[in-house]
């Protein structure tokens, strides 16, 4: 698990893929600062590794990368850590459009495809 500090590319997600659930990897982003954590089996796992390192858990969004998929089915926004009744993302998902616009900007930074 770990937080990026550089950019990662699809090979490198296929590799942590296949060393995990196979198709997919989960990474929590956080939309205030920018950051990108990835390669745990929990969201919460890079929730706590975040907020650890500075984040506030108000920001951080689970997501999970799909690296044999293309265009916006690349990422899924489906995670436990979404449901913020008090920020009024009632499910797994992110229902804030503009909230799924910045996570898709980070996204574009952090990786190469």
């Amino acid at each position: 698990m770990r937080i990026l500090e550089k950019p990662v590319t699809i090979d490198e997600l296929k590799k942590i893929a296949a060393d995990t659930f196979g198709d997919l990897v989960k990474a929590v982003v956080d939309v205030r600062l920018g950051l990108v954590a990835i390669d745990a089996e929990l969201h919460s796992d890079q929730e706590a590794l975040l907020i650890e390192n500075g984040s506030s858990q108000k920001d951080l969004w689970g997501i999970n990368f799909y690296p044999y998929l293309e265009g916006d089915d690349f990422v899924e926004f489906d995670s436990m850590i979404n449901m913020r009744p008090s920020q009024g993302n009632m499910n797994r998902g992110v229902d804030s459009p503009s909230i799924r616009k910045e996570i898709f900007e980070i996204v574009d930074r952090w990786v190469t495809r």
